[in-house]
This record gives structure tokens, sequence and C-alpha cells, in this order.
């Protein structure tokens, strides 16, 4: 795939709100957007996520409601709910260690690994911070899945606590970071894009040269 047919894909991707209902994901595409999900950078390496996927029909008329009717979650294919995880990353946590030590570091680059991570969640909400990794993973399984011409919406307004109920997710291990909606689109015809200019948003600090 060369450059201009992955910014085609960006160009492809957009928040698809109308969905064909009648037009399901085949398991090998889905599971092809889970696993770029999976393969996500993430800070320390962490995993921060778990995915839910979505299909029930029952369900996802629920999520609908929790989502302020939001239409696109009962006409997509599936819906995939990102959980951030909770209560693993503190200071001098087991999950961390046995997490760190999958990668056979050398003690001393280990000890200063487990050190440096220690510092930082004495700092850091680790609750949002685990949610900001989520994010992570949901950009590229949308990218992905635009990649082979599948839709998808990011759902970011929704009532924690019902989504919790529904789902019946464990409020002390997990926190719903968002959900992501995918399927084939009902209408070829998409908005254009509206982005600002790249000069704009990129700026070269201290000029472009080396």
């Amino acid at each position: 795939m060369n450059k201009e047919e992955i910014l085609e894909a960006f160009n492809y991707r957009f928040a698809c709100k109308e969905f064909d209902e009648n037009e399901k994901i085949d398991d090998d595409d889905l599971s092809f957007i889970l696993e770029t999900g999976r393969l996500s950078p993430s800070s320390f390496g962490l995993e921060q996520w778990k995915f839910l996927v979505v299909r029930n029909g029952g369900l996802k008329a629920k999520l609908r409601e929790a989502s302020f009717d939001q239409q696109q979650l009962t006409t997509c294919s599936e819906v995939v709910v990102i959980l951030a995880k909770k209560g693993l990353y503190e200071p001098g946590s087991a999950h961390v260690a046995k997490m760190f030590k999958r990668w056979n570091y050398p003690d001393d680059l280990y000890n200063m690994l487990i050190d440096f991570h220690s510092n930082l969640m004495a700092e850091i909400d680790m609750t949002r911070w685990a949610v900001e990794q989520c994010h992570i993973a949901a950009g590229n399984m949308m990218t992905s899945a635009a990649m082979i011409g599948i839709d998808s919406c990011a759902i970011g307004g929704f009532e924690h606590e019902k989504v919790e109920k529904i789902l019946n997710i464990d409020k002390e291990k997990f926190e719903p970071a968002m959900m992501i909606t995918f399927g084939y689109r009902e209408h070829d015809e998409q908005p254009e894009k509206a982005r600002l200019p790249f000069d704009d948003v990129v700026e070269f600090v201290g000029g472009k040269g080396y």
C-alpha cells in the first residue's frame, strides 16, 4: 500500500450516522479490525484496553437509549465498546511488574522502568490516563476499517452508568472509554471532509532544517 492509498482511506473515513442495516461485516474483516486495535501502541506498553463486541439487536437498542438516541447504534453491523482497565496500574502493582517482565529487560533497565512508572502514576489520574490510551486503539481500528471499505463512527456521548449496567461491566475493574459503530454506509454520498489547512495545524519549531 502506497502513501496515496493510505491517504485515500483517511479521506474515505467519516463519522457515518446511517448504516445499511442489512449488510453485515464478515467475521474475518471484524477480526482484522480488532487485531489492529490489539496491536496498537500504548503508554509503557501496558495495553490498557479491553474490547467488547456487541451484535445483539436488543443490546444495541439499549445502548442507543443510553447514548442520547444516536441512530447509528442500531443500524450498524456491530458496536465495539472499548473499556479502560482500572485498578491495575498503581505504583508497585504486581500487574505492571508482570507486564514489564514480558520483555526480559536487564535488571537495571527493568528497575528503572518500574521506578519511572511509579513516579508518573503518583502524579496523574490513572483512569483518565487509561482512557486516553484507548483512544489510540480506537483511531487505529477506524482507520484500518476504512482501508478495507468499512465505515465507522466514534461515540463518546453516552451515560456511563447506564452503559455499565446494560453490559454488566465491573466498575471496579473497567471504565467505558468510548464506543465505535462499524458497518457499511446506507448512502454512497458522504459530506465533503472539512479540515483546517496543513499550515494551520503544523508548525516546525526552529525551522524545517535539521
